[in-house]
């Protein structure tokens, strides 16, 4: 079976690491301006941990005693999990792509509700997965370490919290709070000279994009798709392009789509506007282009009460503060727009 590109970037990264460690970590994960090494006649780039998460240097730990520290990127870094599971007091499910928003929004909680300082633990994995774990009984295993943290509230995409609250495992109403649309992240330099959605159907442009089986982007992203270049360009980025190897699906693509784009192994990848925006605001090596109004797809953001919740009122004090004035305002500071009642053009 033909191996995609990217695992025959990674195998060579490791044949050149066993062949000289002391010079190389990692032939692909490249500095935006890399001091460059010498191994015989190749010039191998030097490794760069900067471009790996977690990227907001522990802001995104609400702990007040963190103990000693250990972060690797790369290697050990959780960069998802965020908070002091001891004895939280209240647990946050939130989809992953407004990861970057949650330690301002969290500061602000906390300033209005001061009790809960140092006390919210939060998750930003696909809200895909997050279902799952709220079916495991709020346990999850990441690498050698196993946890449980039962959600209070749930927080993604409209459609799946209605159906999550039509299954039972979330209670209603549903809260919706903001908007967001797509755009499309590229490499700084943009090699593959992306200018629309109809690029990225091109042979020889490759692509990171969310893997429809558990980010619900994709959907969104496959529609977006189609309006630009029908069926054939919807297949050609998501079926040809991943059996041949230049469409690689992620598992989390707010955090591997940049990545992969920083390390030079992606052309470019189809993301909510505000992540690229983060990205941006953060000084890495990216940029975007914005998709046009008629070829994009527009999201609602929304959350609910799950089921059985150990602090189901420190649950609705979250929904309550997420579409309050000040939370909208650290919103909008990536790009997001206010939720309007009534809006049939978005869902």
């Amino acid at each position: 079976m033909k191996m995609p590109a990217f695992y025959s970037i990674l195998n060579l990264a490791a044949r050149l690491t066993l062949t000289a460690p002391a010079l190389v970590t990692s032939a692909f994960a490249q500095d935006p301006t890399p001091d460059t090494l010498w191994h015989g006649k190749a010039e191998v780039p030097s490794y760069a941990e900067k471009v790996f998460p977690p990227w907001q240097h522990g802001e995104n730990n609400d702990a007040t005693k963190r103990g000693f520290e250990f972060t690797v990127p790369e290697v050990d870094d959780l960069a998802d999990f965020h908070g002091d599971i001891t004895n939280p007091k209240l647990v946050l499910y939130v989809g992953g792509n407004y990861f970057f928003a949650m330690a301002p929004l969290v500061a602000e909680f906390e300033k209005e509700h001061p009790d809960f300082k140092g006390g919210i633990y939060w998750e930003t994995i696909p809200p895909g997965l997050l279902i799952k774990q709220i079916q495991a009984g709020g346990t999850i295993t990441c690498g050698n370490l196993t946890w449980t943290a039962k959600a209070d509230a749930y927080l993604a995409g409209l459609k799946k919290v209605k159906e999550s609250i039509a299954s039972g495992l979330l209670v209603g109403p549903a809260v919706p709070y903001v908007t967001n649309t797509l755009a499309i992240m590229l490499p700084k330099d943009n090699p593959a000279h992306v200018t629309g959605l109809a690029d990225l159907g091109k042979p020889g442009v490759r692509l990171a994009m969310p893997n429809p089986e558990f980010e619900g982007i994709a959907r969104q992203i496959q529609e977006s798709l189609e309006k630009a270049g029908g069926s054939a360009l919807a297949d050609a980025v998501y079926k040809t392009k991943v059996k041949d190897g230049s469409t690689v699906l992620t598992h989390i693509h707010h955090r591997q789509t940049p990545l992969f784009l920083m390390q030079g192994l992606a052309d470019a990848g189809i993301t909510w506007q505000s992540e690229a925006l983060f990205q941006e605001q953060s000084g890495h090596p990216i940029t975007h282009v914005d998709i046009p109004a008629d070829q994009n797809t527009t999201a609602i953001y929304a959350g609910a009460v799950v089921k059985g919740a150990a602090h189901p009122e420190a649950a609705r004090l979250w929904l309550s503060f997420i579409h309050s004035e000040p939370a909208l305002g650290i919103f909008e500071r990536y790009g997001f727009k206010r939720y309007i009642a009534g809006d049939s053009a978005k869902r």
